[in-house]
């Protein structure tokens, strides 16, 4: 897995994780797989980070997705 493809799918799944997490709170329940899959995509961001030469800065992260989408999509 390249470091670009580990970003997008980490940024995803951080994304997906915040409705969950609101859910179970406003419901009373413990968050126990958004609090998991929160944990995975901050796994997946921090080895993106480590395993790209010069890491990521914000800026980046909007072409990382539409790189990610283009070569997997089209």
């Amino acid at each position: 897995m390249d470091p670009d493809l580990a970003m997008a799918i980490g940024m995803v799944l951080g994304v997906f994780s915040i409705p969950s997490i609101l859910s179970a709170f406003s419901e009373g329940r413990s968050p126990r797989v958004a609090a998991f899959t929160l944990i995975a995509s901050g796994g997946l961001v921090v080895w993106a980070i480590n395993n790209k030469p010069g890491g990521y800065s914000f800026g980046d992260l909007p072409e990382v997705l539409v790189r990610v989408i283009a070569r997997y999509v089209g």
